[in-house]
């Protein structure tokens, strides 16, 4: 189908809004908050969104469940970015970027070889997390230094690769199966462009920084694709949307409060 060319205006307008703000995060905050929020429903929300509303909810919510096996595919891309791209430059996000598609495909061409249900899938993305935060644990931690606001070179990158990652999943939806539909949706849209900013403007060492915590947020985009898969039908995509947000909001704020209080006890005890 034709999509109206306000649909698309707001889909670039909220890829460049998101990404941005994630950047202000990591450069006023922590890299360890944009972390955490890079695991917040953010780009799946808006893939899965425009998804439902170019195609159909019933579509959007079939691919939401492949989505939660898709998020394993993710930590993938995470892992080969992290072992690819250790210099700084240019070269380094070169290297990085090949390594992490190189290992999203692979992950998606294995999930999408499996007709995976809601509990399935959520299995396999917490197994993956688990792994994942292990083999992590031993990343040091690097702190975003502040630059001073943002470049407009640095801003059309942003705005190009968000809003060019969106164009293409939601394009391909159109012709491939809702499995591979949720694959992509679980792409990190925002956190992709993100870390190649954010490796430009930085280098490596901050960027391990995020993808070290990256798993740590993938529990909130877990409860948004169970959360949506089951009301975009019965409730429509406003308010499946809605209830997605608040479920992975709730999620989050409960996982902060838990390791603030595992921190606080981890201090007394030393």
């Amino acid at each position: 189908m034709d999509v109206p060319l306000g649909w698309q205006v707001a889909k670039l307008l909220v890829s460049i809004g998101v990404v941005l703000g994630l950047s202000v995060v990591a450069e006023r905050l922590s890299t360890r908050a944009a972390g955490l929020l890079s695991g917040y429903p953010l780009g799946t929300a808006i893939a899965l969104f425009f998804i439902g509303l170019e195609i159909s909810p019933n579509f959007a919510a079939e691919s939401a469940v492949h989505t939660l096996a898709g998020f394993s595919a993710t930590l993938a891309l995470g892992g080969g970015y992290l072992l690819c791209g250790r210099r700084n430059g240019l070269s380094g996000v070169l290297a990085g970027t090949a390594g992490g598609l190189v290992a999203w495909a692979i992950a998606g061409l294995l999930l999408t070889r499996f007709d995976l249900s809601r509990l399935g899938g959520t299995l396999i993305t917490l197994a993956a997390i688990l792994v994942f935060m292990r083999l992590y644990r031993h990343v040091p931690e690097t702190a975003a230094t502040p630059r001073g606001g943002f470049s407009w070179p640095a801003l059309a990158l942003r705005a190009g690769l968000a809003a060019g990652i969106i164009f293409l999943i939601t394009g391909l939806a159109h012709v491939v199966p809702s499995a591979w539909a949720g694959v992509m949706a679980a792409f990190p849209v925002t956190m992709y462009p993100f870390l190649v900013i954010l490796h430009l403007t930085h280098g490596a060492a901050p960027v391990a920084t995020v993808i070290k915590h990256y798993p740590a947020g993938l529990g909130s985009l877990l409860c948004y694709a169970l959360c949506v898969s089951l009301t975009y039908v019965p409730l429509g995509l406003a308010w499946g949307t809605l209830t997605g947000f608040a479920a992975a909001t709730l999620w989050l704020l409960t996982w902060t409060r838990c390791q603030a209080r595992w921190r606080r006890r981890q201090d007394a005890a030393t």
